[in-house]
């Protein structure tokens, strides 16, 4: 019994100590010495680009803003990749891995409503209507902050083996229907496969997590994502007289709450976290005429395929027997976008101790997955990929009172992209001193 007692201890120190344990690295006071002389131009290249966002395979002046910075390093600058995408090459003509740091552009569909000297004014068209842009989900700052660790990195290149790929990737919150795009395009185009791409990092600010903080989980982090269209056809008639017609109005209102119990009352919560969310319902013309067709569109969110596959076809089930039950019918289509964001378990452990060294151990914290998506998943899927949450909200307020990404009061301190510059760096060069 003390020899078996002494084995699981044993092998519990193994996972535990490299977290307790810094790992030391004499590069670490460097990178923290750079980054702090680089934060005014981060934040600076923050504001340019909140100020002046654009939507996803939009991002012309965004791409060319960072285009020209990159070659202004000296670096090796790749443009045009799945549509805008940039990419930026650090090779040291030295021996070692390649790893990758990404970054995604594109900001969002929604007019801003924070009042800031920099704040969003620009407008645009999506999917036919007129909407403002705003970047209301922190991908200003993803950027700002990868080029700061260019800077940072480039300035380090005499101590470096190895190469670094910067992918400044558009589309992140999806192409536009009928258009692809994001990483998906970029790994298609041979973004990782063509530069050898060992290992890949990124990262993403959180208004709802403290500054100095990161919150990070191995395995499944972030849910699948798959988008759903369902056209619900009835028959037009006056609006006096819905007795002489098929009302789809209705009809599609009933399927809203019937995809409502499909999460609260047909599927397995205890395992796993599921979403389905109707996002857009379009119909008819005038106040007085029911209209012939009703199209909803809508977001799936899943963690675990088996519970993915089993939502989707309750989706169809339900969609089409209510239509039926009224005399109407539905035309379900659901389109695959994201799938599960996967750090890799051995990458994430391998990390732990240089994360602890960046910010101290009482700042890394072990999360639990959420429903959000990210296609950073996609990279994660070719090469061993760690995705972690950095720190944008001002220390000790309550994160309950923060505004939620992808709405018009979204916020960011600006204190926290300090910490991202290093996190960059640090963990592209533990990872090329390790390999």
């Amino acid at each position: 019994m003390l020899k078996q007692h002494l084995t699981t201890y044993l092998l519990a120190l193994m996972f535990i100590v490299p977290f307790l344990l810094p790992a030391q690295n004499g590069f670490v006071p460097r990178v923290e010495e750079l980054a702090k002389k680089v934060e005014p131009e981060v934040i600076q290249w923050r504001r340019h680009l909140h100020q002046y966002p654009e939507l996803s395979n939009r991002e012309f002046k965004t791409a060319e803003y960072v285009a020209k910075y990159l070659k202004s390093l000296g670096l090796e600058v790749q443009t045009g990749i799945a549509h805008t995408g940039v990419v930026a090459i650090l090779k040291t003509n030295k021996p070692g891995p390649v790893v990758a740091l990404r970054a995604d552009m594109d900001g969002l569909p929604v007019i801003e409503r924070v009042n800031l000297p920099f704040a969003s004014k620009e407008k645009d068209v999506y999917q036919g209507q007129n909407v403002g842009v705003m970047h209301a989900c922190g991908h200003d700052t993803h950027v700002a902050m990868l080029m700061g660790a260019a800077k940072v990195l480039t300035q380090m290149k005499s101590e470096l083996r190895g190469t670094v790929v910067f992918i400044f990737q558009p589309a992140e919150e999806g192409a536009p229907p009928g258009e692809n795009g994001g990483a998906k395009m970029m790994v298609e185009e041979g973004v990782l496969s063509k530069n050898k791409v060992n290992a890949v990092f990124g990262l993403h600010i959180n208004s709802a997590t403290e500054v100095g903080t990161i919150r990070y989980r191995p395995g499944g982090t972030m849910a699948a994502a798959d988008r759903f269209v369902i056209k619900v056809k009835g028959k037009q008639t006056h609006g006096s007289t819905p007795w002489t017609g098929i009302d789809p109005v209705i009809v599609a209102s009933q399927i809203i709450q019937g995809l409502q119990f499909i999460v609260s009352r047909q599927t397995e919560l205890t395992k796993e976290a599921a979403v389905i969310s109707v996002g857009r319902i379009q119909g008819g013309v005038r106040n007085n005429i029911i209209p012939e067709e009703v199209e909803m569109e809508g977001t799936i969110r899943t963690l675990e395929t088996g519970m993915q596959d089993k939502l989707h076809a309750d989706i169809h089930r339900t969609a089409t027997n209510i239509a039926e039950s009224m005399g109407a019918t539905a035309e379900v289509e659901i389109f695959k976008y994201v799938p599960v964001t996967y750090n890799d378990p051995k990458l994430t452990d391998e990390m732990l101790p240089i994360l602890v060294e960046t910010l101290g151990r009482d700042n890394i914290i072990l999360t639990r997955a959420v429903t959000g998506a990210e296609d950073f998943s996609f990279f994660a899927k070719e090469v061993p990929g760690l995705f972690l949450f950095v720190g944008g909200m001002t220390p000790g307020q309550d994160p309950t009172t923060a505004a939620p990404h992808h709405t018009p009061d979204f916020i960011i301190n600006e204190a926290g992209m300090l910490h991202g510059v290093k996190l960059y760096c640090n963990l592209a060069l533990d990872y090329l001193k390790r390999h």
